[in-house]
């Protein structure tokens, strides 16, 4: 037999109990979504006291004032399908709005990564001709300058630029090679750019301070004044070339010191200022006495200057005819060594009629450098790893000193400012290799360091860490106040910015085109193309990436900038989110 509550609902007679079925079944074909909206759900579990005499006592059912099992009010059925419809419809705008901001900040990142990577004139704007008007011409007038000092010679391009640089570092530089491969004529050609008197003289080791510093003044002595007559020698010269520099005695040696570094001489009782602005050693071997160990420290710059190769053997000889002396003209066909009447020269190498580079350009952009340009710390971290690498790594270890550190970020702020740059840039660490050894074989071994190091500039680790982190904090941001929200977008702003430059030249190396090394104005051309080959693989392997971090990077912008929820930018980076949850 039927019990008393089921003929009644059979009967129709409890409209309480079947109104509660009907809402049942109503949620059961919600969508997930729409169920978010019903705050009440109902229960089966405990069923309603009926009584024994129901018919009086039954209430008819009120969709609207409908109860939970804890008493409180909830919304009926239908308000609560719609309210779920109201919100889940409000949700999709939102999201489609949302991703049509962030597409269209995407092609606004792209359009300007074009433009860098191919500016209108068909130039990267990447390269010096879309650099500022003033550095433009600078790069302009240092080009022409290596230009004239390298005609009519043979594989000597890199040591023209190093040497030009370490002139306008006020550094000097040492050439370590057999006898004939030019080393004199590089230290003549740089007296040839401007117009300054130039000292020049071969060492042996028999030679006197005499024949560095002038002789003694007899006039002097006569006085009893120990003073000597320094016109026309070293202590008045602003270029010199000492040929097998290491052939120094004692008795030169302390006062040549005080010169290369300080600039000072002493003259008697009179201390007086040096105009030297480079100094070009020469020498057949390296020094082997420890004596010269503080000589050898002077000089910034080192390389070895070997014969001309058997590719370039049949240029060499094509130029028999050409007088080895030959000075070096400027791009307008103008001699750059012609004599100018009244201008002394010490050597018998006129100084330049027109002068390429002045006095003033070797003092202002030696100044200018180091008050502009400024040096980040990827690049102080690569110098410090190089010195921590040769005197823990190599063996034998090899001795960098203080002096040595602070000239070398010098000439580097030098080497940025001349190619139209105010911050140091990874690219010119690659000059590290012409400072750092103490014997030619070591220049390789470094020249491979630094290379590797270039390539882990192109890695995105620090890329990745920063969006996580990034991430993870935004996703708080809606309990967070405005002040901290803006700066997280600020930041993700930055890394938007970072990550666009980086694909910028990624895609610049995969069109074969570097500028950041290939129109380097003191890498040689040998030197450049040889990181360029090196590191055009790897920046091409990681175009997919650095694209996919660029567009969560603008994403997250978007949502920090607009003050999103959470689920939005669940939404739109699902795999940061499903990362963020499997992290905790």
């Amino acid at each position: 037999m039927l019990g008393a509550s089921s003929r009644l609902i059979i009967s129709g007679q409890l409209p309480c109990y079947t109104a509660r079925l009907q809402r049942w079944l109503a949620f059961r074909q919600l969508s997930p979504l729409q169920r978010r909206g019903v705050t009440s759900v109902p229960c089966f579990v405990q069923r309603p006291q009926l009584p024994r005499t129901c018919s009086a006592q039954l209430r008819p059912f009120q969709p609207s004032a409908s109860l939970d099992r804890r008493g409180r009010k909830t919304l009926a059925p239908v308000q609560a399908i719609k309210s779920a419809e109201e919100k889940e419809q409000d949700f999709l705008r939102n999201e489609k709005d949302l991703k049509q901001k962030v597409e269209e900040r995407m092609r606004e990142v792209y359009e300007s990564i074009d433009k860098m990577v191919q500016g209108s004139d068909g130039a990267s704007i990447l390269s010096v001709a879309h650099r500022p008007e003033a550095s433009r011409q600078l790069y302009d007038r240092m080009s022409k300058a290596v230009a004239a000092c390298q005609q009519g010679l043979i594989e000597r391009d890199v040591e023209v630029r190093l040497m030009l640089l370490a002139a306008l570092s006020g550094e000097h530089i040492l050439f370590i090679g057999p006898p004939g491969t030019a080393k004199s004529e590089l230290g003549r050609r740089l007296s040839r750019l401007y117009n300054g008197p130039f000292f020049e003289r071969l060492l042996t080791r028999f030679s006197v301070p005499e024949e560095l510093f002038g002789p003694l003044s007899m006039q002097a002595l006569e006085e009893d004044r120990y003073v000597r007559q320094t016109e026309g020698y070293l202590p008045t010269g602003s270029v010199a070339f000492i040929d097998e520099i290491f052939k120094a005695n004692s008795a030169i040696l302390n006062t040549l010191l005080t010169i290369l570094n300080e600039r000072l001489f002493d003259n008697g009782t009179e201390r007086i200022t040096v105009p030297l602005i480079c100094l070009v050693g020469a020498s057949n071997e390296l020094p082997e006495s420890e004596e010269l160990d503080a000589l050898y420290d002077r000089f910034l710059v080192r390389r070895e200057v070997k014969q001309v190769s058997a590719a370039g053997l049949y240029d060499l000889l094509r130029t028999a005819d050409t007088s080895p002396n030959a000075a070096p003209t400027a791009s307008d066909g103008t001699e750059a060594g012609a004599a100018q009447p009244g201008v002394p020269s010490t050597s018998g190498a006129p100084p330049a009629q027109t002068a390429l580079v002045t006095r003033d350009d070797f003092i202002n952009i030696r100044l200018r450098a180091a008050q502009e340009v400024t040096v980040p710390d990827t690049v102080l971290d690569v110098v410090a790893d190089l010195r921590e690498m040769l005197q823990t790594t190599m063996e034998p270890p090899v001795y960098v000193s203080d002096r040595r550190l602070v000239k070398a970020i010098a000439l580097l702020k030098v080497s940025a400012y001349t190619n139209g740059r105010r911050e140091v840039s990874i690219e010119d660490c690659l000059l590290l290799q012409h400072l750092m050894w103490q014997t030619p074989k070591e220049a390789d071994r470094i020249q491979e360091w630094l290379i590797a190091q270039l390539a882990a500039a192109t890695e995105l680790k620090q890329c990745r860490a920063l969006l996580k982190s990034l991430f993870s904090r935004a996703i708080k941001a809606p309990q967070m106040d405005d002040r901290a929200v803006i700066g997280m977008a600020d930041e993700a702003t930055e890394l938007r910015k970072v990550l666009a430059d980086k694909l910028a030249n990624v895609r610049a190396a995969a069109a074969g085109n570097m500028p950041a090394l290939t129109q380097h104005l003191w890498l040689g051309k040998v030197d450049a193309e040889a990181a360029a080959t090196t590191l055009a693989p790897k920046l091409r392997k990681s175009q997919t990436e650095v694209s996919n971090l660029l567009s969560e990077a603008v994403s997250l912008e978007v949502c920090l900038q607009r003050k999103e929820q959470a689920v939005a930018m669940a939404t739109l980076l699902p795999e940061r989110w499903r990362e963020f949850i499997s992290q905790g």
